[in-house]
């Protein structure tokens, strides 16, 4: 352990961020020594839009222009979206929806502690991003033993050149990486930068016995996902392993939700010819603190293939809309805040928030239980979530 290098990183790298990172304990402390020999910033291309964690604030910063500011940011502890629109997007101004980025270096951290490498041990990443990742666990493994996919062919290449930059020629794979990379397989390690609905059972088939699979994980039924570090069996037939906290990544491109249109679930005149009924659940209780609430991550293992959405409030109203992915059921909860009961609309072959609210009563049934309490495992036949205990199924797919 080089003592050195991590009084150096805690006292001053990354203007102070190495210090934060190893009191919060996001770093561990035989991680110093590569955060401080391959910095983020080498990896960030000239013009990149991160998003300020202290304003709520999504900003172009153009190195050529402000690199004072720049540098700032590539040295801060926020996440920095370096791709709009899968590429189409050009010039400084937001695009429509981001796809490609470089993740907070407390959430990078915390991922590779998880990981937990040893010396020797053959890593799979599944999102090369800008190449920063791989180029950690170059460092830490040799650059041999680390290779990273990407689906997009412009940020692979654009990973490629940073990593050869630095001295760190790893293979970045341009495909998509749902299928693995069968070439160099087995792996010890396979660890995902991109939100899944599903774990591919290709990435057990390429693992080492005992090997780990690490992914950001949940359902189409919010964005809300949550770490799994799933264990491989000893005959390669299984991963298992429980969740952890919560996190929010893009959604791997082929697994991205197609997301319903209201018009076609509830056309004109639908409301009218809805059942009607009313539920005391509140929108408190339904909605919690936000996208990384565990009731939400909760709600979605128990409400298979459904998607839901709330409108923004006005005058104390808030309408909140459910809409099955298998057919045309769809809901709507109206929460007032002048009322202690709120009006339910359903219609179609699934009475949607039935299903919801018996997830919601069965959630409170079990103690709330927290993301830790949660795992997953994947198998041959498709994946299944449980409560404390793989023998305890919650939901399969």
């Amino acid at each position: 352990m080089n003592v050195r290098l991590i009084a150096h990183t805690a006292q001053g790298g990354g203007h102070g961020l190495g210090r934060r990172l190893l009191d919060s304990g996001s770093m561990a402390p035989d991680w110093a020594e590569a955060y401080e020999a391959v910095p983020r910033s080498h990896f960030l291309p000239d013009l990149m839009w991160p998003h300020d964690m202290a304003t709520g604030r999504t900003v172009a910063v153009d190195k050529r222009q402000d690199p004072q500011g720049w540098q700032r940011y590539a040295d801060s502890n926020d996440p920095i979206i370096t791709q709009w629109d899968d590429g189409a997007h050009d010039g400084p101004e937001p695009g429509t929806s981001f796809s490609s980025s470089s993740s907070m270096p407390s959430l990078v951290f915390s991922m590779l502690a998880d990981l937990a490498v040893r010396p020797g041990q053959r890593v799979l990443e599944i999102g090369a991003g800008t190449g920063w990742n791989a180029g950690l666990l170059a460092h830490r493994l040799g650059a041999a033993n680390v290779v990273t996919a990407e689906v997009d062919g412009a940020v692979a290449s654009a990973a490629q050149k940073a990593l050869d930059r630095c001295g760190l020629p790893v293979e970045v794979v341009h495909g998509d990486g749902f299928l693995g990379y069968a070439k160099r397989a087995p792996y010890d390690r396979i660890i995902a930068t991109c939100g899944l609905r599903q774990v591919p059972f290709a990435w057990v088939e390429q693992s080492s016995p005992g090997g780990v699979i690490l992914v950001p994980w949940g359902t189409y039924y919010g964005p809300g996902e949550a770490t799994c570090r799933l264990v491989v069996a000893d005959d390669c037939r299984s991963a298992s392993g429980p969740f952890s906290g919560a996190v929010a990544f893009m959604r791997m491109r082929s697994q991205r939700l197609v997301w319903p249109r209201h018009d076609a679930y509830v056309p004109e005149g639908a409301m009218d010819a809805a059942a009607t009924s009313f539920t005391s659940v509140t929108e408190a209780e339904l909605r919690g603190t936000g996208n990384f609430d565990v009731i939400g991550f909760a709600l979605g293992l128990r409400v298979p293939a459904v998607a839901h959405t709330a409108d923004r409030k006005r005058d104390g109203r808030r309408a909140v809309w459910f809409y099955g992915l298998s057919d045309r059921s769809w809901a709507v909860v109206v929460f007032r805040d002048d009322r202690a009961e709120s009006k339910v609309y359903q219609s179609g072959p699934r009475r949607l928030w039935d299903e919801v609210e018996a997830a919601h009563n069965w959630w409170v049934e079990q103690k709330r239980p927290g993301f830790h309490r949660f795992g997953l495992t994947v198998d041959a036949d498709g994946e299944w979530a449980w409560l404390d205990s793989p023998d305890n199924p919650v939901a399969a797919w």
